[in-house]
């Protein structure tokens, strides 16, 4: 990790297109990195650049508390490509990440021109691959530990109704005593964290590759088949025929263990909690959020949420 100087949460710099020039700019300059004509992708949680001299994708993080997580993804982004495995790739030449006026910016190599998702079949395919693997000690992977991630989501909801809080912190509570009963069944190990068909795109020369790689943790499987499973079976955003599919490639359909409905019930408030921190910026969220609240409660509607 390298830490420079312009701007930033300490410095007075805006996370805005404006805000966050200078930052960009130094950021590429210290690793040697040409940012002229660079293009603005996204400005959410990162501020994701792709530059126009280099099939490089620039990733300036909002929040400065993830420069451990990206030091990780970056290490597991350099350990998946000595054994050859379909991911994220990250610029040899480059030290990373880079701590830019209070902001954490790692550098990628760009998949494609063009955002493409690969299939559900391949998602199976690279899950069941990635299962395999055995990772090094040096990693450092945490433990996955989904009740943690819960509260401190719900701790920071300051932009949603005492009620709907409330009703969340209740269920997540509920939902605690359920998960420390559960009974898994597949191997504990190496997860993505975040195995959803959003995560998997196309390479410009074909093959599917495993992005985001700063949620890998260790944990049981199951935690990376439950997102395919829910997308299929509550809100059918993949069909019954892709969802089979997806069992028989990857060998086992979490929807047959009794812990599915609480995996699912965990995951889904993960989801929820996550676009609630996005109500006060955004009016879309802020619907999207009012309808999930609204499902849980009743227990219908998942059939109506959309994808975000």
């Amino acid at each position: 990790m390298i830490s420079g100087s312009s701007g930033g949460a300490d410095g007075g710099a805006e996370f805005t297109a404006e805000g966050l020039e200078p930052v960009l700019r130094e950021a590429c300059a210290t690793a040697e990195l040409d940012s002229r004509g660079a293009e603005l992708l996204r400005l959410g949680s990162n501020a994701v650049y792709r530059l126009a001299s280099l099939p490089v994708i620039v990733r300036i993080a909002r929040d400065p508390a993830v420069l451990t997580e990206m030091e990780r993804a970056v290490s597991v982004a350099r350990w998946l490509e000595t054994r050859d495995f379909p991911a994220m790739r990250v610029p040899a030449s480059v030290a990373q990440p880079l701590v830019i006026g209070g902001f954490v910016v790692t550098f990628w190599e760009s998949v494609q021109e063009n955002e493409e998702y690969a299939t559900v079949r391949e998602l199976a395919d690279l899950l069941r691959r990635l299962h395999w693997l055995e990772e090094p000690e040096s990693l450092g992977l945490p433990y996955f530990e989904p009740l943690a991630k819960v509260a401190a989501s719900l701790e920071g909801l300051d932009g949603i109704s005492a009620e709907d809080r409330t009703f969340l912190e209740e269920r997540a509570a509920s939902l605690g005593k359920e998960y420390d009963r559960l009974d898994f069944v597949l191997p504990f190990g190496m997860i993505h964290g975040d195995a959803s068909i959003g995560n998997i795109l196309r390479h410009r020369d074909g093959h599917a590759v495993l992005i985001d790689l700063d949620g890998f943790a260790l944990a049981p499987r199951e935690w990376d088949l439950v997102q395919t499973a829910m997308f299929y079976e509550r809100y059918a955003w993949h069909t019954e025929a892709e969802y089979a599919e997806f069992v028989h490639r990857y060998g086992f359909d979490l929807m047959n263990w009794p812990g599915y409905e609480t995996l699912a019930d965990l995951r889904e408030l993960m989801m929820v909690a996550w676009l609630g921190h996005q109500v006060t910026s955004s009016d879309r969220a802020a619907a999207e959020f009012a309808r999930r609240v609204r499902s849980l409660r009743t227990g219908e509607g998942r059939d109506e949420w959309g994808p975000f």
